[in-house]
């Protein structure tokens, strides 16, 4: 596969600028599109289309080793805030 075909299946984006988190540090934009993602998720389903937008968002923003904490938490019960719509 050359290249080219690669750069026309993947689009790579990072998430948009989002005015309630105008600082650098994005941390908190982080954990609200991830919390966001799950409540969409629990409320409309994984293919609403704004669903998929908070996890490109969160994916795009948060470290990896995050997410698998956060994913973990869900699975075992003791994620630190609710996830419900």
């Amino acid at each position: 596969m050359s290249d080219g075909d690669l750069s026309s299946k993947y689009v790579l984006q990072t998430a948009g600028f989002d005015a309630r988190f105008p600082n650098t540090n994005q941390t908190r934009h982080c954990w609200q599109n991830y919390t966001d993602y799950f409540k969409c998720v629990a409320a409309k389903g994984e293919d609403f289309a704004p669903c998929k937008q908070f996890k490109r968002a969160y994916h795009s923003l948060c470290p990896n080793e995050w997410v698998s904490k956060w994913d973990e938490q869900r699975d075992n019960g003791t994620f630190p805030a609710s996830l419900e719509p």
